[in-house]
């Protein structure tokens, strides 16, 4: 278990488990926390035992999105140094955002009460969602007079089609768990107290496949809304060449063959 004051990753059987944990401020998004959290990614991605990951928060909530005292600040800045700290602060959220959507294994947001602003961003960036029956996403960035700035801009109209995307965030109007799940947002609504259970036990299912088949394939779905039909073939025999020759493959074709030789 490797844990931080402010992002908890813990490890079992191949499943990881990150944890916000800032629970007293509904785990809202600090500078320091995200550079916690781009850490226990990284440490996810590299780690080949792991084979799935699952991130919820710590108490009330998943994420409250952006930390207010930290916009405060920014705007105490140099008139002359606010854009320029505001685009470097930017690039710190877009390569966070960036590692959890291409993470080569499969990636669930739990999602513990609310997700708004950049917390439903983050759950939106992770390849599936499940939600607690008492959760609710807010794409709430209009109400701070700023957009959606952790890919909700990208990942939200694929999930619920654009004029659908541009109502919740054009209003910043609440969605409780129930319409989440009607609407596509999430893929599984369970009681609450079954959060993690269940997020965890379908991670630890998904994870069971080839981890290079299924980073190879996940990377190509990952682009596969802006690439022709021919791209995604060309890149798709590139993966298979790959594939061919992992361990994974080999193994499995040899199983395969001493369990239809042993039926004769």
């Amino acid at each position: 278990m490797t844990a931080t004051n402010l992002v908890d990753l813990r490890v079992d059987a191949g499943t990881a488990t990150i944890y916000f944990n800032r629970p007293e401020k509904r785990n809202a998004m600090s500078d320091a926390m995200r550079t916690e959290f781009i850490a226990a990614l990284e440490t996810v991605a590299a780690d080949k035992a792991i084979k799935a990951l699952v991130i919820t928060g710590n108490g009330k909530g998943f994420c409250a999105g952006g930390d207010i005292s930290g916009m405060e600040k920014r705007m105490q800045a140099p008139t002359g140094d606010i854009a320029f700290n505001g685009w470097h602060r930017q690039q710190r959220v877009h390569h966070t955002q960036s590692l959890l959507f291409t993470m080569p294994k499969p990636v669930i947001a739990a999602v513990n009460g609310a997700a708004s602003g950049l917390g439903a961003d983050t759950a939106l960036a992770c390849d599936f969602i499940v939600a607690a029956d008492d959760a609710s996403f807010t794409w709430s960035y209009i109400n701070r007079g700023i957009i959606p700035d952790g890919g909700g801009m990208y990942f939200l109209p694929r999930r619920i089609g654009l004029s659908t995307a541009k109502d919740l965030i054009f209003s910043g109007r609440k969605v409780a768990a129930q319409e989440a799940l009607q609407l596509g947002i999430a893929d599984r609504l369970v009681p609450a107290d079954q959060l993690l259970a269940s997020a965890q036990a379908w991670a630890a299912e998904l994870g069971k496949g080839s981890g290079t088949a299924l980073a190879l394939g996940k990377t190509i779905l990952n682009q596969s809304f802006e690439l022709s039909a021919s791209q995604v073939f060309a890149m798709g025999s590139q993966a298979q060449g790959i594939c061919y020759t992992s361990t994974e493959h080999r193994e499995s074709v040899m199983a395969f063959l001493a369990k239809t030789a042993e039926k004769k």
